[in-house]
């Protein structure tokens, strides 16, 4: 399926079938996230992938009682540092040494730049930066998903602190910001005949 024709064919899902992911084709979509784009590369947030049904039964009462969190084939978590600053640097300035066989010592001046770029917002703006690279590999995630032809429903209509305590994050300093069902939908979802409503290229781009 080319690029264009598979944006077309992708929705946010109303309902999945009970078919799971193959294993094969979510590590690609996971790695496929992996490898998306962050400001400064630094990647502040993680990934839970919630395989358990317990735990997605759990996550229905913070969804404002939508069951596709439940009923979808995995549900994918999208969760951002809450420690954002000086350790978030340090963290990549460790995982860049050892990919490019450089000594930390040698990214002295780019871990400075780095930091005084992240000191120069107060917590909530850190925080948001931090959400805002999340909603990039989220993006990312569904252009994947939809070449691959796995059907997604990305959500921010959720209760994040209820997530949160269910799945232990402030322990480890991460917090929701978005979730996203994948699966195969179901033959019964109306939905996917819709026709897709986007406002026209010319009224989206302007070209100077």
């Amino acid at each position: 399926m080319n690029l264009i024709k598979a944006l077309h064919w992708r929705y946010a899902v109303r309902e999945f079938s009970s078919d799971s992911i193959a294993p094969e084709q979510l590590q690609q979509l996971l790695e496929a996230t992996r490898l998306s784009a962050s400001s400064y590369g630094l990647q502040p947030y993680h990934l839970l992938v919630i395989e358990s049904p317990r735990i997605r039964q759990q996550l229905v009462e913070f969804s404002f009682g939508q069951d596709k969190v439940a009923n979808c084939s995995h549900l994918i978590i999208f969760a951002a540092h809450t420690n954002v600053g000086d350790a978030t640097v340090y963290r990549y300035i460790q995982q860049f040494s050892a990919v490019r066989e450089v000594v930390p010592s040698q990214l002295h001046n780019m871990a400075q730049h780095y930091k005084a770029a992240l000191a120069q917002m107060n917590n909530a703006q850190r925080q948001e930066w931090a959400h805002q690279q999340a909603y990039i590999a989220l993006g990312n995630l569904l252009t994947c998903a939809a070449l691959l032809e796995i059907d997604t429903c990305p959500m921010t209509g959720i209760e994040a602190e209820g997530y949160d305590w269910v799945l232990g994050l402030r322990e480890k300093n991460l917090t929701t910001t978005a979730v996203c069902p994948i699966g195969k939908r179901h033959p019964q979802d109306r939905t996917a005949q819709e026709r897709k409503v986007r406002f026209e290229l010319q009224d989206m781009v302007t070209r100077l």
